[in-house]
């Protein structure tokens, strides 16, 4: 009989959550290294490197891969054999154990988890509850895997109830350009098959635990139809051509990873969840012998990639830029940005339509005229970091905002992840403006372009608060040009095209 004590899944949760917040899986930095070598997209390229620059950074500097932390999911197998030696429940401890890790002093996470969801939407401040699956097996151990998904990702998540003699494969390249690049590929697609609605969306959340594994598979052939589906999806997604941040090119995904079940005669429910460019999760047993702490990677386990200003590369100093100049910016163009800034995401957008509408105007001190806006939720700074982690977050969800801060503030133009919809794009064309993408899964490096920053409005709001950024040769590319043109409608249309004429010519 195993005795697991309340202090030992504390700490084992809490170790691992600190872990995953700055170390990739090796075999998904693999499979990143893998594609950038073989990238011929040279924006999606850059994006990569930029992935993987940050990555060993993070693994050095022992801080958080992306701005978002994650809501925290936890997949907990229990012998039967097992007793416990606690006074808390298990999702008690579990969630102390979340609170512990995201409050540590050395490596604060973003708290990005709001009770009253329909609501107050109340931030708890430690990023608890944990969404915790639990389930009773044979034997003598607790088998734990904790994951930190983040919201750009989760936020692409799909499901479709499909007729028993439908095509999964014609679904999923029906779904994927749905979902735009807020996800941040390059990623994995976990797909979860029968069973029930629910059912099937835990199988796709958990099988994303597992490792990337199917150029393995590639090799060998595949052994099931399981094996075989993964391999059809993973061909026909790619040749869409979406590419890194939806930039354009030959990598969209880097596995498909498949659960399924047994389901009802009549149905054939499906789950697609991206895992995102900061794909974290960690596997551990407790075998009553004391906590089960990770193991840290060498450091060679990480590619040496450089990232270098290409020729043609333009600096904007954004304290002295002319709408003149502004309109001057190419599609697919790599800026330096220089000079101020300022930030706000959902909450601030909100409460800045309430003062416009309400005549209030904006808070003091507080103007958009002639200015950038950046869409981020950055992490507390620790020790002497001017901002913690403090990459893009998605764009589309100003979208709705854009016509109306355009129209009522003045501001020149915007910086976030991943594409604009039509709303904003018309937006754009109509005012004139710009919208420029930073690469999500970067955050780290990012923040090191920041040499300056300070909250200026609504600091109720915590890391939604608007802060003013200085910054000093932040790379960005420009995804949407004051005529509308956008990259990301662009980008994958040239890619898809490109990558059609390849299988023909291999033909």
């Amino acid at each position: 009989m195993t005795i697991i004590r309340q202090q030992d899944v504390i700490d084992s949760v809490a170790d691992a959550l600190q872990y995953i917040s700055y170390y990739h899986p090796k075999d998904f930095i693999d499979a990143v290294h893998e594609a950038y070598q073989r990238e011929e997209s040279k924006a999606a390229k850059d994006a990569m490197a930029q992935i993987l620059i940050n990555s060993r950074m993070c693994a050095e500097g022992k801080r958080p891969i992306c701005q978002d932390t994650g809501i925290v999911t936890v997949f907990v197998k229990i012998g039967m054999n097992v007793q416990w030696d606690a006074e808390m429940t298990l999702d008690d401890m579990i969630n102390e154990g979340v609170r512990r890790a995201y409050l540590n002093p050395d490596n604060v996470l973003r708290a990005s988890i709001l009770a009253d969801p329909a609501g107050k939407r109340q931030n708890t401040k430690d990023n608890t509850p944990a969404v915790i699956h639990t389930q009773m097996v044979a034997g003598d151990t607790v088998e734990i895997d904790v994951a930190a998904k983040g919201g750009g990702s989760e936020n692409k998540s799909k499901m479709v109830m499909l007729n028993p003699s439908d095509s999964i494969v014609d679904w999923v390249v029906k779904t994927v350009p749905t979902m735009g690049a807020g996800w941040c590929p390059p990623g994995m697609l976990g797909i979860g098959i029968g069973g029930t609605a629910e059912k099937a969306a835990v199988m796709a959340k958990e099988v994303l635990m597992e490792p990337v594994d199917i150029h393995e598979i590639r090799e060998r052939g595949p052994q099931n139809r399981v094996e075989e589906l993964r391999l059809e999806i993973m061909d026909a997604v790619n040749k869409l051509g979406i590419g890194a941040q939806g930039l354009g090119g030959l990598t969209t995904v880097l596995d498909v990873k498949i659960k399924d079940y047994p389901t009802h005669a009549a149905s054939l429910p499906i789950a697609m969840i991206p895992n995102c460019a900061a794909t974290r999760h960690a596997h551990f047993t407790l075998d009553g012998s004391g906590p089960a702490l990770q193991t840290p990677p060498s450091l060679d386990d990480w590619p040496e990639i450089t990232w270098e200003v290409s020729e043609g590369t333009r600096r904007v100093n954004l304290d002295t830029l002319t709408r003149e100049e502004m309109n001057s910016f190419k599609p697919g163009e790599t800026l330096l940005l220089n000079g101020k800034m300022l930030t706000g995401r959902d909450a601030a957008h909100k409460k800045i339509q309430g003062l416009i509408e309400s005549g209030e105007g904006l808070p003091e001190g507080v103007s958009l005229k002639d200015k950038f806006i950046y869409y981020v939720g950055p992490v507390d700074p620790v020790r002497d970091e001017v901002v913690g982690p403090a990459g893009p977050t998605t764009a589309t969800r100003m979208d709705k905002f854009t016509d109306l801060v355009l129209e009522e503030t003045g501001l020149m133009g915007m910086i976030g992840k991943a594409e604009r919809g039509p709303t904003a794009i018309e937006a754009i064309k109509k005012h004139k403006s710009c919208y420029l993408m930073a690469v999500g899964g970067a955050a780290y490096l990012v923040s090191k372009a920041i040499v300056n920053a300070k909250v200026v409005a609504f600091e109720e709001l915590g890391m939604e608060a608007i802060y003013e950024f200085e910054v000093k040769d932040m790379p960005v590319t420009v995804a949407v040009d004051s005529t509308g043109e956008s990259v990301h409608q662009t980008g994958p249309k040239i890619w898809q095209k490109k990558i059609e004429e390849q299988v023909l010519d291999l033909k």
